[in-house]
């Protein structure tokens, strides 16, 4: 590794400092954005050159920088060159054609500089009245989205749900997960939180049993249920059934079952409509992870994939997988909003507005974990 970096020369950091005195300058931010899409086109024009998995050794950049923030700000040409020479040798290159582990590139110019339109604009869309063009966006390319995978209309604004950006799966099955909970929880009382029991399969992205732990499910009542090869590794209908019957005669409560179309080790899919025939005989909330492979479903030959999406209670697919978007979107829809509502949302006075009070418009601060808001 010496003979591949240069240590930071703090002479260098010195006598190169760049004062800029107002951080928004219309023209300087051309120029340095001029360069930086520069940058990244030669990144991409010769992506396939580099070695995909980085062979830096741990701690290489700690050696390599200064030990405290530079006092002066630097100029953009000699930041671009320390982006050559210290990170890009760093960097495990995810969009190189040469890059075959997790999930395919997701890179894309309409990505990109959507990026770049979200980040330029900046605004923070907690509620409705914070940014309208944000929120009616997002609802209008949700139910947009919607209608190419063909789903229910219970799950589109069109209809009686609604669909929302999340930052990843993990988030999704956190929040779908908190509702199932709270409602169960209201049915049989809270002082029977310690009974409830949440299922997936041994397939079932880790997702699901950290979205458990958080919400304070009992380690005890994850249960990962056990697929064979000679099922292609999907949820076996029977084996549901029998692993919830087993815990309802031992007084425990079911209320949370998460079915997989597209699981991360073998990409198997889960049979969507016998599992919610199981689920539904227990009024347990089913939530369809199709994060890896539910935008194949646009596809006509393989909306086949989905069917019987219309007994889950929430669905969620990852555009930053297969629609060349960049990461992080997730996109969530479910068939009651109001009941996601009501377990995310806070109504401090600072937030209050007459559309809020309305109840006619959509906030999305009450439909995820996080207050601020994308746009």
């Amino acid at each position: 590794m010496d003979n591949q970096f240069k240590k930071f020369d703090p002479d260098h950091e010195k006598n190169s400092h760049f004062m800029i005195t107002n951080p928004l300058d219309p023209e300087e931010f051309r120029r340095q954005g001029h360069m930086i899409i520069d940058f990244i086109a030669d990144y991409y024009k010769n992506i396939e050159n580099y070695q995909v998995l980085s062979q830096v050794e741990p701690g290489y950049l700690r050696k390599l920088l200064p030990e405290a923030a530079p006092y002066h700000s630097e100029s953009i040409e000699t930041i671009v060159q320390d982006v050559q020479k210290y990170i890009i040798p760093g960097i495990t290159h995810w969009q190189s054609p040469n890059h075959f582990a997790y999930f395919p590139s997701s890179g894309s110019i309409a990505g990109f500089l959507g990026e770049m339109l979200s980040t330029g604009f900046n605004v923070v869309g907690f509620n409705r009245i914070s940014s309208p063009a944000a929120t009616e966006l997002e609802c209008i390319v949700m139910d947009w989205l919607g209608e190419m995978l063909k789903l229910p209309n219970s799950f589109l604004f069109s209809g009686s749900g609604g669909g929302v950006l999340q930052g990843t799966t993990c988030e999704a099955i956190l929040c779908t997960l908190t509702v199932a909970r709270d409602q169960m929880l209201i049915l049989v009382g809270r002082e029977k939180m310690q009974n409830l029991v949440v299922y997936g399969s041994d397939q079932t992205h880790s997702a699901l049993q950290k979205a458990a732990q958080i919400a304070g499910i009992h380690t005890e009542n994850f249960r990962a249920i056990k697929t064979t090869k000679s099922n292609s590794f999907g949820f076996c209908p029977n084996s549901l059934r029998a692993s919830i019957h087993e815990d309802v005669q031992a007084g425990l409560i079911p209320f949370f079952l998460c079915v997989t179309v597209g699981t991360t080790s073998t990409n198997a899919v889960d049979p969507i409509g016998p599992l919610c025939e199981v689920a539904k005989d227990y009024s347990i909330w089913i939530h369809v992870d199709a994060a890896y492979a539910g935008s194949a479903c646009i596809c006509p030959e393989f909306r086949h994939f989905i069917d019987g999406i219309e007994g889950a209670n929430s669905f969620t697919l990852n555009a930053h997988k297969w629609l060349f978007t960049t990461l992080d979107c997730c996109c969530l829809w479910v068939k009651e909003p109001s009941a996601l509502i009501k377990s995310l949302s806070t109504n401090p006075v600072f937030l209050r507005n007459n559309a809020t009070d309305s109840k006619q418009v959509v906030d999305y601060k009450d439909w995820q974990i996080t207050l601020s808001q994308r746009f």
